[in-house]
């Protein structure tokens, strides 16, 4: 996979690839059907795997050659030594997570730097849509209240500060909306979360 067909697949996943250093050790929690290994693998040549609980998203993987073990991240990450990973990827799975703190020590111990992304609760359709006191759907939080896999809601601000309680410094922090960076008022105008983190 290339990286225009990466950017017409997934925007968001363009933006991020750019954060992973080529030739580096990368595994990626919550990787759905591989599209971002893919590209890692073959444009980067990067190596490593995909963590996915879902079923039906495995074959998919395979498919594409990313090497995938099924297994639901909270269970732990016991199987990978500390510092086992250049990089640890989390894209938009954290807020599906019960134990998000839990999940966040354990990247922090298997990579040496982490990228993280989440819907950014914040966004002001999110806002406005609790104003008139309904819960928000949107194309980054897509599901109605009940029947979303998504259990935690956060903001940038709420994130910083977590990040910082489990031992990770920011190094980056970017807001995107359909895949392009926001610059002016991040926390309000950006659907998606996107941190660049390491140990402190």
């Amino acid at each position: 996979m290339n990286f225009d067909q990466l950017s017409s697949l997934r925007p968001d996943l363009a933006f991020i690839a750019h954060w992973v250093r080529g030739e580096s050790q990368v595994l990626d929690l919550g990787c759905g059907d591989g599209v971002m290994l893919d590209y890692l693998q073959s444009d980067k040549q990067c190596a490593g795997y995909g963590v996915e609980i879902d079923d039906s998203k495995i074959p998919a993987c395979v498919a594409r050659g990313v090497s995938v073990i099924q297994q639901d991240m909270e269970a732990g990450l016991n199987l990978f030594a500390d510092d086992a990973f250049d990089t640890v990827l989390c894209l938009s799975a954290l807020q599906m997570m019960k134990n998000v703190e839990g999940v966040l020590r354990d990247i922090a111990r298997v990579g040496r730097e982490a990228i993280v992304s989440f819907p950014n609760f914040a966004y002001w359709p999110h806002r406005v849509a609790l104003m008139r006191g309904r819960m928000p759907v949107s194309k980054s939080l897509p599901y109605e209240w009940y029947d979303t896999p998504n259990l935690r809601c956060a903001t940038i601000k709420d994130f910083e500060e977590l990040a910082n309680e489990v031992g990770l410094e920011v190094l980056e922090c970017v807001a995107l909306h359909d895949g392009r960076p926001i610059s002016v008022l991040p926390n309000w105008r950006g659907s998606l979360a996107v941190f660049r983190l390491r140990k402190k």
